[in-house]
């Protein structure tokens, strides 16, 4: 048996992305049921190991034209099927369709993306509506989270992003956002102001640093 196999088969059975360090842990941990020669063998694998593994998996993909490819989301891997056949995969989750967030659950997404760490009030004066609800939901969700307090009268709280938003849209880390202007051409009606303030790109909020979007 090879390392490479196992990990295919870990990450094949995987219901989320999983991490080099937890991918190592899972090798550290089998079932002793099994043959224990063959387990004894991959408890010591280094991650650099697992690494290479990885890589090795995906050339294996390409050059075979198989119909699934691994992908890495906020320092992740899983198992995701090739975008060329979304046609007829989606229909697999037509009942998850209700679950996705509004229009304006991703407008104040998106603001709070591009500018965290910020507050609600900066929030509202974007979007020029109260988001009380709409934050309530992308809190609930745990795409937003509370960062900290601004230093400022009344130290009201900073919002940010998560790596669980990071999951939801398939990102590495917060810099892999596209350009607002190109948010804006696929209709999200976004403000000017939407923009981070300096020209400096947002680091992440979570300290863990993804998938199309899905929305409330």
């Amino acid at each position: 048996m090879e390392l490479k196999s196992l990990i295919e088969a870990i990450l094949f059975a995987a219901q989320k992305p999983l991490p080099l360090k937890e991918i190592k842990a899972i090798l550290a941990r089998p079932d002793e049921s099994g043959n224990s020669e063959i387990t004894r063998a991959f408890k010591k694998a280094k991650e650099s190991e697992i690494s290479e593994a990885i890589e090795r998996l995906k050339v294996d993909y390409t050059q075979q034209g198989r119909s699934f490819q691994i992908q890495e989301v906020a320092g992740a891997f899983h198992l995701i099927s090739q975008p060329q056949f979304a046609p007829w995969l989606k229909q697999l989750f037509e009942e998850r369709r209700s679950g996705r967030l509004s229009l304006p659950a991703l407008e104040t997404l998106a603001i709070i993306a591009y500018r965290q760490p910020i507050t609600r009030a900066d929030i509202e004066g974007v979007r020029g509506v109260a988001v009380d609800g709409v934050m309530q939901t992308l809190l609930e969700r745990g795409l937003v989270t509370i960062t900290g307090r601004a230093e400022v009268p009344g130290r009201p709280m900073l919002y940010g992003t998560t790596k669980s938003f990071l999951e939801h849209f398939g990102l590495s880390n917060i810099n892999e956002l596209p350009a607002v202007e190109e948010l804006r051409r696929v209709n999200l009606n976004l403000p000017e102001s939407t923009a981070p303030a300096t020209p400096e790109t947002p680091t992440p909020t979570d300290a863990q640093p993804a998938t199309t979007p899905e929305a409330s």
